[in-house]
C-alpha cells in the first residue's frame, strides 16, 4: 500500500530518488524536488499492526533539522492522534491507509505524459509528443500510446480516479 502511494507521490510532484537507505523497519529516501530542495520521505513499517507515535515524528524532525532537509513526509498505515498533531506542527505532509495528500488534475496528467515520454525515449528515441496523433496502427501496437490516448480522454473528461489509475499504469512501464 505504502510503495505505491509514495511512487504515486514522487510521480505527480517530479520527485527524483537521490538514495535510499533502509534500518530495520524504516526506509529513508532522499529526493530533490524540481526546484532541487533535499526532501525526505520516510517509510515506516511496523511488525505488527502499530500505531506510529509523537516520538516517531519527533525522531524524523531531528533528522530533517540535521541533515538540511527542505520538507518531510511521513509514510505508514496508522497514526496516533498525538502524531498527527506533531506532523502538523512540524509542518509536515503525511501518507496513511485513510489519507493521501489531494493531486490537482493537471498534476496528474502531466505526471502521466512524463512517465509516458521516457518510455517513448527508451523505446522509440523520440518524445510521444513528436508523434504524430492520427496514426492509429501505432495505437493499436505500442502500449505506451495507447496509455497516452486514455489519459487524454479522462483528463478531458475530469475523471481524476480514472487518471491515478492511468497514472498507476504509467508508473508500472517505468519498473
Amino acid at each position: 500500500m505504502s510503495l505505491n502511494k509514495t511512487n504515486l507521490l514522487m510521480a505527480v510532484r517530479g520527485y527524483k530518488t537521490v538514495k535510499k537507505q533502509q534500518n530495520l523497519h524504516i526506509i529513508d529516501v532522499t529526493a530533490v524536488d524540481t526546484l532541487n530542495n533535499k526532501v525526505l520521505l520516510r517509510r515506516i513499517e511496523p511488525l505488527v499492526n502499530e500505531y506510529i507515535s509523537r516520538n516517531d515524528v519527533e525522531a524524523m524532525a531531528e533528522t530533517v533539522k540535521s541533515e538540511g532537509y527542505y520538507t518531510a513526509i511521513l509514510i505508514s498505515n496508522q497514526f496516533t492522534d498525538k502524531a498527527l498533531e506533531e506532523i502538523e506542527k512540524q509542518r509536515f505532509q503525511y501518507i496513511s491507509q485513510d489519507h493521501m495528500p489531494s493531486f490537482d488534475i493537471h498534476e496528474l496528467y502531466l505526471a502521466i505524459i512524463n512517465c509516458a515520454n521516457i518510455q517513448c525515449q527508451k523505446k522509440c528515441g523520440k518524445a510521444l509528443l513528436d508523434i504524430t496523433g492520427g496514426d492509429e496502427k501505432v495505437a493499436d501496437f505500442c502500449k505506451i500510446k495507447v496509455l497516452w490516448l486514455s489519459a487524454k480522454h479522462h483528463f478531458d473528461q475530469g475523471t481524476i480516479g480514472l487518471l491515478n489509475n492511468d497514472l498507476k499504469m504509467a508508473l508500472a512501464l517505468n519498473h
